[in-house]
Order: structure tokens, then C-alpha cells, then sequence
């Protein structure tokens, strides 16, 4: 069956311009593809709406699709005029009064004549064809797309890396306030820009709404750094782990994990963990995490503590900073 236009978006038919624009709005954010990212359904939907939207805003398009249905562009409009049917005879031209065929106004019977049924069909013009084939002609004035509006969305740093919902409020031309929620796809990276098309401004006279371009901005976390799509992670140690190695607990994105610290770690050591980084956000994968390990000492020592220091000196002689230079 044919797509019901005013069920799509779900309006009466005589919903006003004002009507069918916010219905539109509401269901282009319900299907938009970069909301639904896991629905493959959203797409064909967002079509649909998109379709009915094109025709239903047009006054014009509109009107001949309450006339003709669905199948208006390929009728194009009342079907041939008078004018065609009744030629002046020649060579192309027809010689006889279709009238005739069909009973004149004052014809026997009173039957009504072939321009009363064209005046029927052509919407109560005689001489055939709709309003709106007749100025198919005319040139009509150019219909403004509405103002894009941008839009900077701050998310946290955990966000950006799993994934998941942020809202946003929108200040409109009129004054007011739209609250609207996007979806964040994981591995989303700060200055990132989204595209919500028709989320915009209305246009002005009937032509189709602006975008709505939102920057991400994405905010520090106390702990993790994001290098590309690697993190980097300050992995505080003990002197007798560092010096002796160990296994501590580091969380990750994926969940907390053992990292095995090799023995006679120095700190500023990286430690790369295959696979725990961010992921992909334009395929499959992960990028790495690094712990980079840093030795923490007491606040103080005591004296007997000092002379363990000394003594390890003493047995473990180094040179630290022999390659240090100018």
C-alpha cells in the first residue's frame, strides 16, 4: 500500500505548517541515524519521515497530494488540459469537438459536457489541469533553508570513552528552550564535531530546517591521559615492589586488571598493556594503555630505616646521571 504522508508523522490532515514542522522535529531527532547507531532500522525510518516531511512542508506538493495521492509527481498533476483534447484540425491537431462525444451542457438528456467533467477533475477549472499545473510555469521564489545552529556539548573524560547519553539545551530564535539528548559513541575525541540534520532553525518560509552542529568537548580526568586512541595511567609503587617486583590492580576502561611489575622497576617505567585503550571510533579495535610507574617514598624515615637506606647504597653502587649533559 501506499505511504500515508500525515500517518508518517503523525498529524491530522489538516495539520498546520507549524504542526507538521514540529512533528517532523520530533521524529528526524527519534530516527536520525547518528542517534541510533545500533539500529538499522532507524535509517529506513528517518527516509520516511524525511519523504513525507518534503512533500507535506511544500504547500504546493501538498496540495496535489491530497488531490492525487502518493503517485502525484508521476500523474503530474490534472492530466492533459481542454486545450490538447480540442484541436483546430491539421496535421497534429483534432478535428472534431470531444464535447460531442459526451452531450453538451445542453445536450439530450442534459447530460453535463466533457469540459464540465474536466472542470470536476481540474479542481473547478475549466480548461483542465489542477491550480498547481497551470503555474507549473511560473517561476516560484526560492524557499530558504533555515540557520544551522552550533553548539558546544561538554562530556566527561568516561563518557568519551564508553560511550553513552549527554543532553544538551538549545535556545531557539524564538526564545525558547529545547532540551535535546545525543547519543556519544564510544571513543569520541575532544573537538569532534556531530551533525543532527534538521535539528536547526526553521526556515523562514517554508523550506526545509538548518543542522544542528555540535563540537564535543571532553574534560579531564584525575588519573587517565588519552594520547590518540592510547591511554597513559601514573601507576603509584613502593620501593620494595619497584625493587622487587609485584602484582598490583590497575583499572581499566574494560575493567581492573593484574599488572605484573618486573623486578628492579625505575620509576617513569611504561608498561604497555596490549588492547586497553579507547576504542575505534571509526572501526573495530582498541588502541593500548600505559602504566607508567612511579616510586613513592614515605614522608619520613626513621633512624633505623636511614641506615637500611645507607647500607643498600653502599652494596648497590650507581651512577644515575652519568649521561647527563648540557
Amino acid at each position: 500500500m501506499a505511504e500515508d504522508y500525515y500517518q508518517t508523522l503523525g498529524v491530522d490532515r489538516k495539520a498546520s505548517p507549524a504542526e507538521i514542522q514540529k512533528a517532523y522535529r520530533k521524529l528526524a531527532r527519534k530516527y536520525h541515524p547518528d542517534m541510533n547507531p545500533d539500529d538499522k532500522s532507524a535509517k529506513e525510518n528517518f527516509q520516511k519521515v524525511q519523504q513525507a516531511y518534503d512533500v507535506l512542508n511544500d504547500p504546493e506538493k501538498r496540495q496535489k497530494y491530497d488531490q492525487y495521492g502518493s503517485a502525484f509527481e508521476q500523474a503530474g498533476g490534472a492530466g492533459p488540459g481542454w486545450e490538447s483534447f480540442r484541436g483546430a484540425g491539421g496535421p497534429g491537431g483534432v478535428d472534431f469537438d470531444l464535447n460531442e462525444l459526451f452531450g453538451g451542457a445542453g445536450g439530450p438528456g442534459g447530460a453535463a459536457g466533457f469540459e464540465e467533467i474536466l472542470r470536476q477533475f481540474g479542481g473547478g477549472r475549466a480548461g483542465g489541469g489542477s491550480a498547481g499545473g497551470r503555474r507549473r510555469g511560473r517561476a516560484q521564489p526560492a524557499r530558504t533553508r533555515g540557520a544551522d545552529v552550533e553548539h558546544e556539548l561538554p562530556i566527561p573524560f568516561t563518557t568519551s570513552i564508553l560511550g553513552g547519553e549527554a543532553r544538551l539545551s538549545v535556545r531557539r530564535a524564538d526564545g525558547h528552550v529545547e532540551s535535546i539528548t545525543v547519543k556519544i559513541k564510544p571513543g569520541i575525541a575532544d573537538g569532534k564535531k556531530m551533525r543532527l540534520r534538521g535539528q536547526g532553525e526553521e526556515s523562514p518560509n517554508g523550506g526545509p530546517p538548518g543542522d544542528l552542529l555540535i563540537t564535543i568537548r571532553v574534560g579531564h580526568h584525575p588519573c587517565f591521559r588519552r594520547h590518540g586512541d592510547d591511554l597513559e595511567v601514573s601507576v603509584p609503587v613502593t620501593v620494595g615492589e619497584a625493587a622487587l617486583g609485584a602484582k598490583v590492580d590497575v583499572p581499566t576502561p574494560k575493567g581492573a586488571i593484574t599488572l605484573k611489575i618486573p623486578p628492579g622497576t625505575s620509576s617513569g617505567k611504561r608498561l604497555r598493556v596490549k588492547g586497553m585503550g579507547a576504542p575505534h571510533a571509526e572501526g573495530a579495535g582498541h588502541g593500548d594503555l600505559y602504566a607508567e610507574i612511579q616510586i613513592v617514598l614515605p614522608d619520613s624515615l626513621d633512624k633505623e630505616s636511614q641506615d637500611l637506606v645507607r647500607q643498600f647504597e653502599q652494596r648497590n653502587p650507581q651512577t644515575p646521571r652519568s649521561a647527563l649533559r648540557w
